[in-house]
């Protein structure tokens, strides 16, 4: 099974392709403080690379945040268009879990994930990595002060990661990490692609301003 993988929860995007858990290729973009948008042509230059033609994707797998509101949209419409493109079914998978596959090396144990959820808060998570390698989710998603995350993985007796931790243990969510996790994938219904949105957790910054400056809610549309 060809799987193309999607990934732009932080400022860093990604994508891989990916055989079976074979890990074929892989691209790394930025996702802001660019001219251009950069992660779909760094789709088109991967598949072009491993001589993979689009239409031999059998499924998309794409991070499905929460994180970074615009490149969560970015992701999801290149994910969406794809699928649709192709036929390919579309997979969500938590950029959480990606962000724990992502750690090197990959150690048994109890990890609490956490990404930037602005406003001083946090998006967290915990993981297992059970001893034949296996990723599992152990508890829910919830936002907690950024500020709290450090004693929360101490009483959790976890490790706390993420692109904004110090030392060692500061990892990015990314998307070759899917090998790793082909247990959550596989475990994973498809998206409905008139549906699926990529979990944002909250709204973009441009629309809270707009609403706070009118006092009324954005109306899509």
């Amino acid at each position: 099974m060809i799987t193309l993988v999607v990934e732009a929860s932080t400022y860093a995007g990604s994508t891989a392709l990916l055989d079976g858990r074979t890990l074929l290729g892989e691209r790394s973009v930025a996702m802001r403080g660019k001219e251009h948008e950069a992660l779909m042509p760094a789709v088109a230059e991967l598949l072009a690379e491993c001589g993979v033609a689009p239409e031999q994707i059998t499924r998309v797998v794409c991070g499905a945040g929460p994180g970074s509101f615009t490149s969560l949209r970015i992701a999801g419409s290149i994910a969406k268009g794809i699928a649709l493109a192709t036929g390919a079914e579309l997979v969500p998978v938590s950029s959480l879990a990606l962000l724990v596959a992502s750690r090197e090396p990959r150690t048994p144990g109890h990890y609490l994930a956490a990404t930037d959820a602005m406003r001083g808060e946090s998006y967290v998570q915990e993981f297992e990595i059970d001893r034949d390698g296996e990723l599992h989710a152990v508890g829910g998603l919830s936002v907690v002060l950024s500020s709290t995350v450090d004693q929360m993985a101490e009483n959790l007796g976890a490790i706390a990661l993420g692109p904004a931790r110090q030392g060692t243990e500061l990892v990015v969510p990314h998307a070759r990490a899917a090998a790793h996790i082909t247990n959550l994938i596989s475990a994973a219904a498809p998206a409905d692609l008139a549906k699926w949105e990529p979990l944002y957790g909250r709204l973009a910054e441009a629309q809270v301003k707009w609403e706070a400056e009118h006092g009324r809610p954005l109306q899509p549309g």
